[in-house]
Order: structure tokens, then sequence, then C-alpha cells
């Protein structure tokens, strides 16, 4: 009889501890069905006690782990235990929050499996806050940090307001589209639609009807009208890619566009009025194709009455630990993966390699990467064969650093990896002035 009420003041104690946490805990049998459920686990989900206990634990917490990764899966057999791994839970109310949970095998004194046991914490306050810091750096869809971004963001509202013609110049992959995209959908023309268009990808005789259109017996196949791009963009905006591609016949056809605000589908005896507006882009400087007689000047002053040029990835090296965080953001709700972070190894290499590909091809090796990860961190046996390549003849031609300036390179780099690139907050951490510091970082190219 003594042994039976210990027990039940032992479980009681159990009880209150558990109910006293503000770590949500609840425990599942064998089969997955909730066997205890404390206060801060109510608290989290929206989910009362007696309606959760005895309900499988994946239809209280709804999360998007339980189907492709459940923390208890396998667990009960090897008693591994499941640490820090990031979810979202759906709470009773529909909201949608994200939580960092732990999970185990629970045994009894002979070792025998019961169950499982699983503690997580609420993360919104801190996801809240990520989000806030992140909206610094964010334009649309644009992530950056660097100053000369920085200084198109902020003119970016004002060329979004006027109608006037914009000519974004840039490397491959520094992303154009993404700043005409922006510049549409901050304009009074965000409702119209956003109409793009690479002219180098198709021959100039397609290339003029995919533009303006066609009548039927325009030419032989030509069964019926069809509208060009730009009939289709009427009362938005048409990006105009690759625009150095155009021949000379269509861009004849392009400056009576911008001039006269109208065109004529191939094979028509009428005109059709365009109201669009132009957004083109270019890869080279089309001032030098001017000159050389290889593009119009009537139509390149035309299109260059606003310009906007965008640094090549090289250029604005500050963003890539910035980049790399929005892409594993990105790809772990894609994919339905909890990648954490990149090692410091790839960091470095990823700092230091040329990017020819720019943006988009950082983001290629991210995405490469999440397919080959199966841990919470990047590591380098991770990234495409080729950047591996890269690092291995870097190495080989690499002058000898001294140890002493190795060592507070790598000691730079991740107090600047841990703080976000923070500089205030590294100089800090570091004991150093804040100008020291990017002295240090120009130094060993982390600028």
């Amino acid at each position: 009889m003594g042994n039976i009420k210990q027990k039940i003041i032992t479980e009681t104690h159990s009880d209150v501890i558990l109910n006293s946490i503000a770590e949500g805990v609840f425990t599942v049998d064998k089969n997955l069905r909730i066997t205890f459920f404390n206060q801060a686990a109510e608290n989290i989900t929206g989910v009362r006690r007696k309606e959760a206990v005895g309900q499988f634990c994946f239809e209280v917490l709804r999360s998007n782990i339980c189907e492709t990764a459940c923390p208890f899966k396998g667990r009960f057999k090897t008693s591994k235990e499941n640490i820090n791994l990031h979810a979202n839970i759906l709470r009773s109310d529909g909201k949608q929050v994200p939580i960092n949970l732990s999970a185990t095998a629970l045994k009894d004194e002979k070792g025998n499996v019961l169950g499982g046991v699983e503690t997580f914490h609420d993360l919104s306050a801190i996801e809240a806050l990520r989000k806030e810091i992140r909206q610094n750096y964010t334009f649309e869809d644009i992530v950056s940090k660097n100053h000369r971004m920085l200084q198109l963001f902020n003119i970016m509202p004002n060329i979004a307001e006027s109608e006037c013609t914009v000519l974004i110049q840039g490397e491959s992959g520094t992303g154009k589209e993404l700043f005409a995209r922006a510049i549409h959908n901050l304009s009074f023309r965000n409702n119209g639609p956003f109409i793009a268009i690479n002219c180098g990808a198709l021959p100039d005789n397609l290339l003029e009807s995919e533009l303006f259109g066609y009548v039927k017996g325009a030419f032989t196949d030509a069964k019926k009208d069809k509208p060009g791009r730009f009939a289709l963009a009427a009362g938005g905006t048409i990006f105009l890619d690759e625009v150095e591609s155009l021949s000379p016949a269509t861009q004849v056809k392009l400056l009576r566009v911008l001039q006269e605000k109208e065109y004529e589908p191939l094979g028509a005896t009428y005109t059709e009025k365009a109201d669009v507006r132009i957004i083109s882009a270019t890869k080279v400087d089309l001032h030098q194709l001017v000159k050389e007689e290889k593009f119009r000047d009537d139509l390149y002053f035309r299109l260059n009455i606003v310009r906007i040029e965008l640094p090549s990835l090289v250029e604005r090296r500050d963003d890539i630990p910035l980049l790399i965080n929005h892409f594993i953001e990105k790809y772990n709700y894609k994919m339905g993966k909890y990648i954490e972070r990149v090692s410091n190894e790839v960091l470095e290499l990823l700092m230091h390699y040329d990017f020819p590909g720019n943006v988009r091809e950082l983001q290629n090796v991210i995405e490469h990467a999440f397919v080959m990860c199966q841990n919470e961190e990047i590591t380098l046996k991770d990234l495409p064969p080729e950047l591996i390549q890269y690092k291995k003849q870097k190495e080989n031609v690499k002058i000898n650093t001294p140890p002493l300036e190795s060592s507070e390179k790598t000691t730079i780099l991740e107090i600047l990896n841990k703080y976000g690139w923070n500089r205030t907050l590294t100089s800090q951490k570091l004991g150093l002035h804040r100008s020291t510091l990017w002295r240090k970082m120009k130094k060993y190219g982390l600028l």
C-alpha cells in the first residue's frame, strides 16, 4: 500500500514540475498516441490536454514534418535522440507556429521501450525578430545589404511611379528580371500583366510575330489571329530581356512603339495601340554597340531614359552570407528539409569564389547542396564537383599564408558568420574598432 501511495505522490510531483516549465512536453506510446500533454504544450498548440491525450500526435500537432521526417520514426528501436529539429505546427486556430524540438525513446527501469517523449518550444518571437531584421535588407524579392544595392532600393519607388522606359544593365544572373518585376509591382500598372520575353531565345522572324502578333493568312500556317506580347501586356508592363539581340528590322518596329505608342500585327493593314510600359535589359554595353553601329542610336536613347546598373556578385561579396541564408530558408520550405547553415569551410570557399554566373549560380550551388546534404549543416562534400575542383586548384597555387594571419582570418570569419555579418557586433565581440575590423576584412578578402 505504501509503495502505491508513494508512486502516486511521485507522479503528482512530476506533473507539477512538467506543467511549470515553459517548454511543451508530451509523451506517446509505441503507437504514437499521446499519453501526457503538459500546460505549455496546451498554450503553444491551442489544444486542451483532455482533447490531446489518447489522440495520435500527428493529429494534434499537425506538423509539416510528421509524414516526411517524424522525430519518433526509428527511435523506438535505436533509442537515438533527435535534437534541435525545426518544424512548423498548425495551432487549433489555424495559425502556423515555428518550433524547435527534441525527441527520444521513453524507457522503463529495465530498458524496455514504452514510447517516446518530445520537448518543444515556440520560436514565434525569434522568427518575428528575424523577419524584422530581414526586411531591412529585402526589397520585393531582392535580398541585399550592399551599399550599391541599397542605393538602388532607395530610388526604385521613384522609378516605378514614373511611366518612363527603363534599361537594366548587368551580367547574366544578377537579377535583372527581379528588378523589372519589382518596378512593375510598385507602379500604377501593378494590377495589369507583367509579360517577359527573352529576345535572344527566338529567331528574328518568330520574335516579330511573338512581339506584335499576326492576323489570319499572314503566312502559311496562320490559321487564325494571334495576339502578340504587346497585346497581352496591355495595361501592364513588358520586359524585353537581351534587347541587344534584336535585328535591325525589329529595332525599327520597336522604335515606332516607343515613339507613336502603336504597332501593326504581322500581315495586318491596321494599327494597334500599345498601352504598355517597356522595361528592357541587356548584359552588354549597349552604348558600345551603338558606337560600333550594331544597335540603333535613336532606339538606344529611347530605351535609356533611366538606366539601372546591377553590380556582379563579386562586387557585392558582403551579400553572399545573406543570400546563402535566404536560399537555405527558401529550399527548407520547398524541399521540407531543416538545414540550418553552411560550414565555415563552405562559407570561406563561397566568399572567395568568382561566381561567373552571379546570384543565379550561388542559388544553384545551394540547391545542389540541399539535394546532397543529409545533415543540418552543408559541408564541402555537398557542393557541386566543379567547386570542389576549384578549391583544389586554388590550394595548389596558393601562397602559404602565415599561421597567425590564417588563424585571425578564420576567427573573424566565424564571428561574422555567427552575428549575421553585423560588423558592429563582430567588432565588439573581437574587441576591435569598426575601422580596424573593416581593414582586416579587406585584407583577407572578406568584403
